[in-house]
């Protein structure tokens, strides 16, 4: 009998063969381990770039996302290659060639540790190191595809630099790319040379200790090549240096890009001169590979140094000093003519028309209010960035829908005619559903979508200060007839919403709520062909792991017929397709053939055009409505001198579909980006007439644009050059502090000299330091021959024509208007100040600011005054007519409000001569107070009367006088009414109770 202990071994085992099989298990667990988490990491990689994949199919733009990864792994590849190869080649070969016999000096005893102990791994440390370099190169590399894709793809400008004679293409597209060459050559080369020198060191090829040689003749070799290679390098550099300073900032003056006069007949020839120098003393190293005299070549290096010092530094330095700077203006004079006609041709100011404008303002005849009416009758009352709460209040509907904090501007042709339009797109916002009902279905399959778009006129407001809705409610009634009222795809819509579900299915998407339906609520099914199909489990198991959501794969609400709708925001959808664009910041919704659009502007950027100023993109396009974040990947700087808005880009709110036309065929940006990516981009002969009447100038190429001319609207180089008529954007007087530029603003306007009004984008500017008006502009934003015209109004610098703070001080500093303001303030009611809208007007500026009331607790913005100003003038009524007629009827030059009706041209014979102040023609009296009575009556039904004749021929001068006549009959009935009874006193009824609950404007 035996027995078998634990522990103890069966006959033939040894006492280790217990612990043989544990030790097995954990040698196999680790590695079992890594495997499946390099799988799980690989296939969550994989589910990223597959999905992407899966996103551009959906819309058709396949071929952006293969050229774009496609170039981005050949760069990855040939320069992490390059990379790799270079260094672990120089590795190899310094190894290769280090000493048999190392003498025993107190150093090489001490590095024999190191050598024994890298020995027996140094072959795998040379490879991963490669691998590391040729890793970290590739993925730099990569990062520049955007610069070899123009490179490769690049189209003339048709324009010659006027120092080197080359095509501008040569500045924008190749330059760079040949920069990007350049320095990754200095950096292969760069560490190659230390790696030779750690390895030549360690193995005794390179000695610190002064006995026998300090190197070996193979690293003496191998250094001299590297460091030759490097040289020469040096040598190409110096040459493309010449070409960069082009496109070189300097202080000259603010902005001034370019050559100078020092750079020409300095900087240059010492480039020309470092660039001989640098290819003689690469030849020298070359040499010592072979020779092995270190004096030459380091003497050559020496001289290369002074040389770079002298030539390069010193020299440009006494020619600044004692030629350029005695007589600066004349030396640089056609240099600043180079950078003034660049940057207006950089930024197409070129063809910007700068006009004289008097400046003065007077009492209008009525050719004048006749010639003014297409300005007049078409003043923006509604503030886009202060009615959205209102929208909100009166047009949101449930909490689950939402309005934009900044309502958008256009234009459509109704039954009244053409009428400017705040427009708003109701859309989904899951922020808004009660905490009790927020649940994954209800999230992602349940509220899925917004609903209709809500519109009111932009000149009117209604008696109580809400706005005058012409699209409006759930489902949509009103003028602009839209067939497809629901929103998949928009600013607020849900990080990823599943849709769809097979015919004859209850839908589960919610459309609106509904009263007449037993749920309460109308629902709907998708049958768009946005999103991407997810049905199958392979599918639900590919976004469940992009998602990170188990809730996709489990529930029971994905059927074979779902889709998922991400990346949905026009803005995002746009980039995506489009990555070589920098976009406009305000994507704005139409109506055009039934369908809710969007429209994003999209610019074609460069900060490589020769001479050209450059403007940081943040700055000049952040105010304070708006703050700009970076631009695109590939055009990370923040620095741009080159800019057009090349491409309109429309998304469709329900399928998602984006469309990119063409806007500016003849941008050679563009036309090379066409050609990297070919198909994307349509020709704007495709873009539909109702799409096209929609279409605007954009505010952000708007505001660059007026950055820029805030200095360039100067074109004498004398006046440039002293900086003696340099504008500002003034601060929006509105917001408190005015610290932030006032934006720009769409108005319906009829600029002097022109025979109708046009849909426009206008600004002001104010001079250096001064808080006067300098300049008034404004461009066409009408399609049609007349688009992007750019009129500048130009007023004499001695005139004080008061600019935007000004007059916002004149307002609050009025007594009548400080008042009243101050009342309006209290009792639990804020004010809250629409933009301050400057028109030209009568040869001087008419400002129009709305003035809206709201609740201090949970209240909403209501349009309940309007404050005009008009030289010296200002008036706050309830209306804009009677505050037009007030400012307008009397002397605009008196320093204190004037009397309404004051040199009221003749409206008879439309003759403009001055004439006296009229006194308000009181009603006759005849002593017998009921027939008093009846004769203010009949002088107030007849003031009343010519007042609203006057309103409908736009006649200002005239309703200001029949108001004042109204009045005084008002006063006469009171007196008449007090007289028959017996003295008691009666309420005295105001111009406005007469007024019919109609439109305030």
């Amino acid at each position: 009998m035996s027995f078998d202990m634990p522990g103890m071994g069966g006959p033939g085992e040894g006492p280790g063969t217990v612990t043989e099989e544990p030790r097995r298990r954990r040698g196999v667990l680790l590695p079992t381990i890594i495997v499946l988490a390099l799988l799980v990491g690989a296939f969550v990689i994989f589910t990223g770039y597959y999905t992407d994949w899966l996103w551009y199919d959906s819309i058709g733009k396949t071929s952006v996302f293969t050229t774009s990864i496609a170039t981005r792994v050949v760069m990855f590849l040939v320069f992490g290659v390059v990379m790799g190869v270079a260094v672990g080649l120089s590795m190899w070969i310094a190894w290769r060639t280090r000493p048999t016999f190392r003498g025993m000096t107190p150093e090489q005893a001490s590095l024999e540790r190191y050598r024994v102990a890298v020995e027996p791994y140094r072959r795998r440390f040379t490879i991963l190191a490669a691998i590391a370099v040729g890793f970290v190169a590739g993925l730099t590399a990569a990062g520049e595809w955007g610069t070899y894709l123009l490179w490769r793809n690049a189209t003339p400008f048709g324009i010659n630099d006027p120092q080197f004679g080359m095509d501008l293409s040569f500045f924008t597209f190749t330059l760079p790319f040949v920069r990007f060459l350049i320095s990754f050559g200095f950096a292969v080369i760069l560490i190659s040379i230390v790696a030779v020198i750690v390895i030549q060191y360690l193995y005794g090829g390179l000695r610190l200790q002064p006995k026998g040689d300090r190197a070996s003749a193979a690293a003496q070799a191998q250094l001299s090549v590297l460091i030759g290679l490097f040289i020469l390098l040096k040598a190409v550099s110096y040459w493309f240096d010449r070409f960069a300073l082009d496109t070189q900032s300097q202080q000259l003056v603010a902005g001034f890009t370019g050559l100078k006069y020092t750079d020409v007949y300095a900087v240059l020839p010492a480039l020309n001169i470092l660039t001989a120098v640098s290819v003689l003393v690469s030849v020298l190293f070359f040499i010592n590979a072979f020779r092995r005299h270190w004096a030459i070549p380091v003497i050559g290096a020496g001289l290369l140094i002074v040389t770079s010092l002298v030539v390069g530094t010193i020299y440009p330095m006494i020619v600044q000093q004692f030629q350029v700077r005695p007589s600066e203006l004349v030396r640089e004079q056609p240099y600043l003519e180079r950078n003034i006609n660049a940057t207006r041709a950089a930024y197409d100011i070129a063809d910007s028309e700068v006009k004289d404008y008097p400046g003065t303002v007077s009492p209008p005849t009525a050719e004048v209010l006749n010639a003014s009416a297409g300005t007049l009758n078409a003043i923006r009352l509604l503030d886009p960035a202060v009615v959205s709460p209102t929208f909100n209040q009166l047009q949101q509907i449930r909490g689950y829908y939402s309005f934009n904090s900044k309502l958008d501007i256009d234009r459509y042709d109704l039954e009244t005619g053409r009428r400017g339009t705040v427009i708003a797109v109701r859309e989904i916002n899951l922020a808004g559903i009660p905490d009790g009902q927020r649940n994954w279905t209800n999230d992602r399959t349940v509220y899925t979508h917004g609903f209709g778009v809500v519109a009111a006129y932009d000149n009117t407001a209604l008696t109580n200060g809400q706005p005058d809705f012409f699209e409006s409610d759930i489902p949509s009634t009103g003028q602009l007839k839209v067939e497809q009222p629901r929103v998949y795809f928009g600013e607020f819509s849900p990080q990823y919403s599943i849709v769809g579900a097979p015919e004859g299915t209850p839908p589960v998407e919610l459309d609106y709520p509904d009263d007449n339906s037993p749920t309460g609520q109308t629902t709907n099914t998708y049958t768009g062909k946005g999103g991407v199909p997810m049905g199958s489990l392979f599918g639900r198991v590919l976004f469940a792991t992009k998602f990170q959501d188990v809730n996709i794969l489990l529930s029971d609400l994905v059927n074979p017929e779902s889709r998922i709708l991400y990346d949905r925001d026009p803005l995002t959808r746009v980039e995506k397709i489009a990555p070589w664009l920098t976009l406009d910041q305000d994507p704005y919704p139409i109506v055009a053939d039934g369908r809710i659009k969007w429209i994003v502007d999209g610019y074609t950027l460069s900060n490589e055009y020769p001479y050209s100023s450059r403007v940081s993109i943040s700055e000049a396009t952040s105010d304070s409505v708006s703050t700009r974040s970076l631009p695109s990947s590939l055009l990370p700087r923040d620095q741009a001198n080159y800019v057009r808005n090349s491409v309109k880009a429309v998304v469709d709110a329900y399928d998602g579909t984006v469309t990119l036309y063409a806007w500016d065929a003849k941008d050679p940006v563009l036309q090379t980006w066409m050609k990297a990516f070919p198909g994307i981009v349509q020709p704007l002969s495709e873009m539909p007439n109702e799409v096209m009447q929609h279409v605007r100038y954009p505010q952000d190429l708007f505001k660059i644009q007026r950055a820029i001319l805030s200095r360039y609207h100067v074109t004498d180089p004398t006046t440039f050059y002293n900086a003696s008529d340099v504008w500002i954007v003034p601060n929006d007087p509105t917001v408190s502090p005015a610290q932030v530029f006032q934006p720009p603003y769409y108005l319906t306007l009829q600029m002097p000299g022109t025979s109708k009004p046009a849909f426009s984008l206008t600004t002001t500017f104010a001079p250096q330091r001064r808080q006067t008006l300098a300049a008034f502009m404004a461009v066409n934003s009408e399609p049609g021959e007349n688009y992007g015209r750019m009129e500048v109004l130009q007023l004499p610098s001695n005139t004080t024509i008061p600019g935007p703070q000004q007059v916002q001080n004149l307002f609050e500093s009025d007594p009548s208007v400080s008042s009243q303001l101050s009342l309006l303030r209290r009792g639990g009611s804020e004010v809250d100040l629409g933009n301050l809208l400057s028109l030209p007007f009568n040869g001087g500026l008419l400002y129009v600011e709305p003035v809206f009331i709201r609740a201090t607790t949970d209240g909403y913005p209501l349009l309940r005054k309007v404050l005009v100003g008009y030289g010296q003038n200002v008036a706050m009524e309830n209306t804009l007519d009677v505050a037009l007629a007030k400012v307008l009827g009397s002397s605009p030059d008196s320093t204190a409000e004037g009397t309404p009706g004051q040199n009221v041209p003749d409206q008879g014979t439309g003759t403009p001569t001055p004439t006296p102040t009229p006194s308000p023609s009181a009603p006759a009296t005849t002593g017998d107070p009921s027939q008093d009575l009846a004769i203010a009556i009949a002088a107030a039904q007849a003031a009343y009367d010519a007042g609203q004749q006057a309103l409908a021929r736009g006649d200002w001068v005239a309703y200001g006088q029949a108001q004042e006549d109204l009045k005084a009959a008002l006063d006469a009935i009171a007196v008449a009414e007090n007289t028959l009874s017996g003295g008691q006193t009666l309420p005295t009824p105001t111009p406005e109770a007469t007024q019919a609950e109609g439109t305030a404007a």
